[in-house]
């Protein structure tokens, strides 16, 4: 018998069962890929990114940056490959999805206290257990996720942006560069197709007639009572952008500042960035270009972009769901279920976004499964550092309004005794904390024995 028993092999429960088994645990990883499939995986790896391959900021006084300090303090199994498999993306950390997630696969197949089941799990166990699902969790397991929280489902639509052939991008309108300079490697570090102003609003216009493909087969899943039509504000489809406002899309993703096109020597009115999908660098993805259109209607529009004429499109963009839990009435700050010490939720499950909250809330999970299996009390880490501020909000959010939050400064305590700050220093200041109080918190004894059983 495993000591601990983790459903869900995504970056979540990669995490979890790694730091669970790295302080002796045994544990029983299930994924049910390759046997079942989720309509977004291509793979049968662990960890398998299915949106984006950038992991955000590297900046330490960036609030991804701040996350990935303290995961690296914390030794984060999935951020050391994430490293290892780095590509050029500014200061960003992107990577080669095919190569991270094969190493998270070798690492975590060769630890000698993991045993990967690759099976389907239909019922919640009764022994010590992380749920790290993720946001495609089967309609069997989501059904008694339900039936245990006495709580209805919540979800939202999450989409994918599509990845041309790097051969196939017009180089004679597009141009290698990073936002005001910042690059890792000479040239710049995206590739950018530039738009005028006319050509802006004819690529608009054709984005908002265009079909897109219905979501009839997402709401037949639905069980009553469940909220429809939900996107996340962070992820959302580009058509949906630009419906706010023709404009929209200028101010948001297709934002130029920082950017001049060296055939004028001016800034564009709009642009599209492509940042590198694979270390070959063959393969480019569209920069928040999340779309839920037809593939027909995708290649007919993008194509109007310039520098995207001939593109050859490796992967179309789509649109899943993606189920989260009630975290603000079920879950404690330690990610255990509140009425049962012993079941644990980790990732986009407990409404975490983002590639790095997901590792974060993964990583803890594992370690309140240790300290539970150990009879030592469970971790809750300071507020003033980005993961206790992400699992401080999902577990006391209003429920009205709750929807799934990425790692971000506003969510931190503000900053006491500074008086007025320039938004660098603040942020510097924010960073600085997070550190500071995240060391002390290591060097504190944690580890008080519980007073009832788990």
């Amino acid at each position: 018998m495993p000591n601990l028993i983790v459903i869900g092999g995504g970056l979540a429960g990669s995490e979890a069962a790694w730091q669970a088994a790295e302080k002796g645990l045994d544990v029983d990883l299930y994924e049910m890929r390759p046997a079942c499939t989720t309509g977004a995986h291509e793979t049968e790896y662990l960890a398998e990114l299915v949106c984006s391959n950038s992991l955000g900021s590297n900046l330490p006084d960036r609030a991804s940056g701040i996350l990935k300090n303290e995961l690296r303090r914390l030794d984060s199994l999935l951020l050391d490959c994430a490293e290892a498999c780095a590509i050029p993306a500014g200061s960003a950390l992107a990577v080669d999805r095919q190569l991270f997630a094969r190493q998270v696969t070798e690492r975590i197949e060769n630890h000698p206290h993991i045993r990967v089941v690759r099976k389907e799990v239909t019922e919640l166990p009764d022994t010590l257990c992380i749920v790290a699902s993720g946001p495609l969790t089967s309609p069997s397991l989501s059904q008694k996720i339900a039936e245990l929280s006495g709580e209805e489902q919540l979800f939202f639509f999450d989409a994918i942006a599509p990845i041309v052939s790097s051969g196939t991008i017009n180089m004679q309108v597009a141009f290698w560069a990073s936002r005001y300079g910042q690059s890792g490697q000479g040239l710049g570090d995206y590739i950018n197709c530039p738009l005028t102003k006319d050509e802006y609003y004819r690529f608009v216009e054709a984005l908002l007639h265009a079909e897109r493909i219905e979501l009839r087969a997402f709401e037949e899943s639905i069980k009553s009572g469940i909220k429809a039509g939900k996107y996340f504000e962070g992820c959302l489809p580009v058509e949906i952008i630009a419906e706010r406002g023709k404009d929209s899309l200028a101010f948001g993703p297709m934002r130029p500042v920082g950017l001049r096109d060296p055939r004028t020597g001016k800034r564009p009115f709009a642009v599209v960035q492509l940042r590198q999908d694979n270390l070959a660098g063959n393969l480019f993805n569209l920069v928040g270009f999340q779309t839920n259109l037809k593939y027909p209607e995708q290649k007919r529009v993008l194509c109007l972009i310039p520098g995207l004429e001939k593109a050859e499109f490796v992967r179309y963009g789509q649109m899943h769901r993606n189920t989260f839990i009630a975290s603000p009435k079920l879950l404690r700050p330690t990610l255990q279920l509140i009425g049962r010490d012993n079941l644990l939720f980790g990732g986009q499950i407990t409404g975490v976004e983002g590639y790095m909250g997901n590792i974060a809330t993964g990583l803890l999970a594992g370690i309140n499964a240790a300290h539970i299996f150990k009879s030592e009390r469970p971790v809750t880490f300071p507020r003033t550092t980005m993961l206790g501020a992400l699992c401080h909000y999902i577990t006391h959010a209003d429920l009205r309004d709750f929807q799934p939050m990425k790692s971000n400064l506003g969510i931190l305590p503000s900053l006491e005794g500074l008086g007025r700050l320039g938004k660098l220093e603040r942020a510097k200041a924010f960073a600085d904390r997070a550190q500071n109080d995240l060391e002390n918190f290591l060097m504190t004894d944690r580890t008080e024995e519980l007073t009832q059983d788990p």
